[in-house]
C-alpha cells in the first residue's frame, strides 16, 4: 500500500504563510493531491499535481487561487503546499492524498490512499 505523512501545520495569525509536506512512500507518476475539511464541514478538494505538473495549477480550488501553491520533488517523495496571505477560513485539517496510478492526470478519477492530516488554525 501507499503511505503518505502530512506535517507542516500549526497556528497562525491572518495574512502568514505556512509550508504543508506530505512525504509519500512511493510516487512512480502517481498525481497528489491535497484536501481539507473545516470544522463542521464536508472535505474539500484544494489542489492537485501530477507526475508532469510544476505548480500544481491542473486543479485549484477557486477560494485559495493566487494564494496557495504546490510543487513536486520526486527525488525526496514529497510534495508540498505553500499557503501565503492565510485566513480564518481556512482553518482546516489538511489531508494529502493519492490515486497510487503512474503516469495519471489531474484531478484522478478516485483518490485511493489517505494521510493522516495536520492541522492549520489562522486566527484574525
Amino acid at each position: 500500500d501507499v503511505q503518505l505523512q502530512a506535517s507542516g501545520g500549526g497556528y497562525v495569525q491572518a495574512g502568514g504563510s505556512l509550508r504543508l509536506s506530505c512525504v509519500v512512500s512511493t510516487f512512480s507518476g502517481y498525481s497528489i493531491g491535497w484536501f481539507r475539511q473545516a470544522p463542521g464541514k464536508e472535505r474539500e478538494g484544494v489542489s492537485c499535481i501530477s507526475s508532469s505538473d510544476s505548480d500544481g495549477s491542473t486543479y485549484v480550488v477557486d477560494s485559495v487561487k493566487g494564494r496557495f501553491t504546490m510543487s513536486r520533488d520526486n527525488a525526496k517523495n514529497t510534495v508540498y503546499l505553500q499557503m501565503n496571505n492565510l485566513q480564518p477560513e481556512d482553518t482546516a485539517v489538511y489531508y494529502c492524498a493519492t490515486d497510487g496510478r503512474p503516469g495519471s492526470s489531474c484531478p484522478p478519477i478516485r483518490y485511493n490512499y489517505w494521510g493522516q492530516g495536520t492541522l492549520v488554525t489562522v486566527s484574525s
